[in-house]
């Protein structure tokens, strides 16, 4: 069992009044984290206590902020097997998405670090004479930043670094089902040497999110904020925003499609249709959730993919070695289950897996699903995948966009120019030809359309989304005035 603290203006502390809440593991029921409940007096202190480092670390030259995020990446790697051991308590994950979130995060700490010395700006041609005029890239201020549990130090990592880049302060709220893998990701940064008051962490029990995240985004020093999460809570987390006039940058659910066209290389096909679907049990926002298959191909793409989905291993990451751990809790179990029902009751066919009744799922294929059942439109967030046979390409890209969600999308096949074609006409901020719906590089755009949110991590996406731009000129020569 893991013991947390907050962290604000670098002291460790417990929260007011001394409130504890507990997270649970999601296989056996023990306690895995004990972790203090945050007040709304805490969230603004840890606000009050980045804007009181903002000053300094505004000011902190590039080649300092790049080599102490640099010194953050070696940390948090250095960490690993604490994170996987964390992630495997508190979620259930297994150690090769525990492996990959702490690969990746280091390489966005190295990508940010990298960043720090590209936040520019231009001159703009000015009317009058002699005005040099600029148009400045300045850090925004506090950032707040509200990372899940399923990719959590990937997106906890991504919360933050790319503002710390910018010269922002910011304050990271953990989430109440992986507080202490949120915690690793601030002690990893502390290690490696920010200033105290750059990084803040507080954690909150979930009855009170809602008065936490409001002193988080209401205090007058918050000047940007950004969710990754459901699109139910994305929603609410835009409204306050718009409410207080605070920027934001929301990355939220999806509803992934995979087009597989009549001449996609098969091979191709099941592994990135496999590996999209059930990474991480399917608990990814990119995870493939429609498999839309030409039906000239069907029947021997489903049965490559069925035999292949029924050979992955699923178990408790903490006995060894699975592709499919622990699904987060027994609400997601019995969300995956009614889908299933509520399918098959409607004519879909079950090609392997199926119900659970603990938190251990296999990968479950359901094959010919209609618009009408639930899994059509409703994001599963687990290893149950629909099948859809379309008649030809336009059937495709029509079934592709007929979804609320457009995050990630992907398009196999071997016609590269055609495929091309197909992913143009689908809507989502990611497409990936001959490859997986779940896919990510540091550098990269990250985001979404339509229900998935707005606003992008990654690379000079992340520069502009976490920086102000404000004209400044210097008049170099007498100017005449009207009076």
């Amino acid at each position: 069992m893991s013991t947390i603290s907050l962290l604000i203006g670098g002291e460790r502390r417990p929260a007011a009044g001394g409130k504890t809440f507990q997270r649970r593991n999601p296989l056996d029921g023990g306690v895995a984290t004990t972790a203090p409940a945050a007040t709304p007096e805490d969230a603004r202190a840890a606000v009050q206590a980045a804007a009181g480092a903002f000053g300094a670390w505004s000011q902190t030259g590039p080649g300092e902020r790049r080599a102490l995020l640099n010194r953050a990446a070696d940390a948090l790697e250095a960490r690993a097997a604490d994170f996987t051991a964390a992630m495997a308590a508190e979620t259930g994950a297994s150690a090769l998405w525990a492996g990959f979130n702490v690969h990746l995060a280091a390489g966005m700490l190295r990508e940010a670090a990298a960043l720090t010395t590209q936040i520019g700006g231009e001159v703009i041609p000015s009317d009058v004479p002699g005005s040099l005029s600029m148009g400045l890239r300045v850090p925004a201020g506090v950032v707040v930043g509200m990372a899940p549990w399923n990719a959590p130090v990937i997106l906890g990592v991504r919360a933050v670094a790319t503002p710390l880049a910018c010269g922002n302060t910011v304050v990271l709220k953990g989430s109440e089902l992986c507080p202490a893998t949120h915690g690793l990701i601030v002690e990893a940064l502390r290690e490696a040497g920010l200033p105290a008051g750059v990084v803040n962490f507080v954690t909150n029990a979930p009855e009170d999110a809602p008065a936490v995240v409001e002193a988080l985004v209401g205090h007058p020093a918050t000047r940007r904020v950004n969710f990754t999460g459901s699109t139910r809570v994305g929603r609410i987390v835009g409204e306050l925003c718009a409410r207080h006039l605070k920027p934001a940058v929301l990355e939220l659910g999806g509803k992934a499609p995979l087009v597989v066209l009549d001449d996609a290389d098969l091979e191709c096909a099941v592994n990135a249709a496999a590996f999209g679907a059930f990474a991480n049990s399917g608990q990814i926002c990119m995870s493939t959730e429609r498999i839309i298959v030409d039906e000239r191909i069907a029947d021997e793409f489903v049965r490559r993919l069925a035999d292949k989905a029924r050979a992955l291993p699923v178990g408790d990451p903490r006995e060894g070695p699975v592709v499919l751990g622990s699904l987060v809790d027994m609400s997601a179990v019995r969300r995956c289950n009614d889908m299933i029902d509520d399918a098959l009751a409607k004519g879909a066919t079950l090609l392997c897996g199926g119900r659970s009744e603990d938190t251990l799922m296999a990968a479950t294929l359901l094959d010919r699903v209609t618009p009408d059942m639930r899994i059509y439109a409703e994001e599963t967030f687990g290893p149950v995948k629909a099948i859809v046979r379309v008649a030809g390409e336009d059937a495709a890209v029509a079934c592709a966009n007929d979804s609320a969600y457009g995050l990630s999308a992907a398009v196999i096949g071997a016609d590269v120019a055609r495929a091309l074609r197909v992913a143009g006409r689908i809507q989502s901020g990611i497409c990936h030809i001959n490859s997986a719906t779940v896919d990510d590089e540091p550098q990269m755009p990250f985001g979404g359309v339509k229900d998935s949110g707005y606003g992008r991590f990654g690379g000079r996406a992340g520069i502009e989304a976490f920086t102000e731009v404000r004209w400044v000129t210097v008049q170099t020569s007498p100017r005449a005035y009207p009076f």
